[in-house]
């Protein structure tokens, strides 16, 4: 064993005085290699950065919600003409009054709408703000954080009074970072006043920047300024179900409510629908794989160049070596011994430049991040995926030139001149 572990030792310090000595054709060597594994490991990176940014926002919608809506997130049903879609109606609040009266598996429910607004405080104004409007327990359904302030209370949700809760990048944009608890902003020429204001979400999400845009408000207060039962509002009733339901039982429950408030006679088709956020997780998985795929067919170009690359300078090193083989031989040396001592330079030499292309590659992500703010990050998987790519291709390169050396005549190598 011990005899082994310094034939590796021996090996090793052949293989990286090479690398050393030839410093010219190693930078060239591992130009391939870097290339590609900066571009598989770059693409990985953002994907990991989208899918995690997608997966947080869906976990933000709640992976245990029920929306019913007049569109389904997924056209399955072949059958179910897009005409059909557009004659149905849309959910009202007066049928959220119902569901909430009648259901038995539903733990909490909240009636929500959305409509762009401009903002004003003062002299500065946002445009193209979301005002969402819910009713109370909408803070039981959606996930957030107030940062400073509070939550409506109960008597300000049921009476409408004029209050708001804004979101991180509008109170930054109309407040200039200030307190913006107590304050007066107008929307539609009504005054509110600010009692909250929410914790930033960042963008990446389905959502874009998440609630970062928006002021939330009683929809009591709402029915003032706009009519609640515009489709245009995109209405929709949000349904939690209780512990002991599964969604499956609560999806029933709700099919059998909503079709007796509309009066569906039993063979025709429901004209709502009922979506989860599985429904979005299932198509971004599709995306992802394909992406993923992208990536490794642009690295995977590259890396092969890099791959040939390396077996070409091997083989060279062989080649000019082949004196220093043939005395080795001599003294004794195994084939064991010079195919390692090859076999370990190739590998080095592809471990190097996937060290340089993940150094490019954090480089990238800390320029990306002081600029838009993206959190994008290197992480440990790719990290550990980018060694193990680099190190199998430097096997697979190496190994030819490796065996090739290992096999020479010790006679024959020694006389060979250069």
């Amino acid at each position: 064993m011990i005899i082994y572990i310094k034939l590796l030792k021996e090996s090793f310090l052949f293989a990286y005085h090479s690398v050393i000595v030839n410093k010219l054709r190693t930078f060239l060597t591992l130009l391939g290699i870097t290339i590609g594994i900066f571009a598989i490991i770059s693409v990985f990176t953002v994907l990991d950065w989208m899918e995690k940014a997608v997966r947080d926002s869906i976990a933000q919608l709640g992976d245990n919600v029920i929306y019913v809506a007049k569109w389904p997130w997924a056209f399955s049903d072949p059958d179910y003409a897009w005409w059909e879609y557009l004659k149905r109606p849309v959910p009202t609040i007066q049928e959220y009054e119902e569901i909430k009266k009648r259901s038995q598996k539903a733990e909490v429910l909240s009636f929500i709408i959305q409509t762009p607004v401009t903002v004003k405080y003062k002299n500065n104004s946002a445009e193209n703000i979301y005002l969402f409007s819910a009713t109370h327990d909408f803070e039981k359904v959606r996930s957030f954080e107030i940062e400073n302030g509070r939550y409506f209370s109960h008597f300000e949700s049921q009476s409408g009074k004029n209050r708001a809760i804004v979101g991180a990048e509008l109170a930054e944009k109309l407040f200039e970072n200030r307190n913006p608890v107590g304050k007066n902003i107008t929307i539609r020429g009504r005054k509110i006043r600010v009692i909250g204001r929410l914790k930033k979400e960042g963008a990446g999400g389905i959502s874009d920047e998440g609630l970062d845009r928006v002021v939330l408000v009683p929809i009591n207060f709402t029915r003032n300024i706009v009519n609640i039962r515009s489709e245009s509002l995109s209405p929709m009733i949000m349904v939690i179900p209780k512990e002991t339901v599964t969604i499956g039982e609560l999806k029933d429950e709700l099919t059998g409510i909503l079709r007796a408030i509309r009066k569906i006679k039993p063979n025709d088709k429901d004209n709502f629908s009922l979506n989860q956020t599985s429904i979005i997780t299932q198509g971004f998985d599709a995306v992802f794989a394909g992406i993923n795929l992208g990536g490794w067919i642009i690295g995977g170009f590259s890396i092969l160049v890099g791959g040939f690359g390396i077996a070409n300078i091997m083989f060279v090193s062989v080649k000019e070596r082949t004196n220093i083989i043939g005395i080795q031989k001599s003294l004794g040396a195994k084939n064991n011994f010079i195919l390692q001592q090859f076999l370990y330079e190739a590998i080095i030499l592809s471990l190097i430049g996937g060290i340089l292309g993940l150094i490019m590659v954090y480089g990238g992500t800390i320029f990306v991040n002081a600029k838009w703010d993206l959190n994008m990050s290197l992480t440990i998987g790719n990290i550990i995926l980018a060694l193990g790519v680099s190190g199998t291709i430097g096997i697979i390169s190496g190994y030819a030139p490796a065996y090739s050396a290992s096999r020479l005549d010790p006679v024959e190598a020694i006389g060979t001149t250069f």
